[in-house]
């Protein structure tokens, strides 16, 4: 069995409740569940200061963006 991360909020009243699909292959075996903050998320404006910080961030004078590739054709969707 592979390990599972699932993002969730803990409701109102305080409890968590998940539905973990496993699977019938991984039934009546052992498992541990793990409740760790994922840390506050940011607002609209403390993203977009924390965009603003990362321009000129990389320090290696060599980085150059590689070329664009071509646009592909495709077929419409209509």
């Amino acid at each position: 069995m592979s390990n599972i991360v699932i993002n969730s909020v803990v409701g109102p009243d305080g409890t968590l409740h998940l539905e973990v699909p496993i699977g019938m292959e991984n039934a009546n075996q052992p498992v541990r569940v793990v409740i760790e903050p994922t840390g506050k998320l940011m607002t609209p404006a403390e993203w977009s200061a924390f965009v603003g910080t990362m321009a000129g961030s990389i320090a290696d004078p060599t980085f150059e963006r590689p070329p664009q590739l071509p646009i592909e054709s495709r077929e419409s969707l209509t």
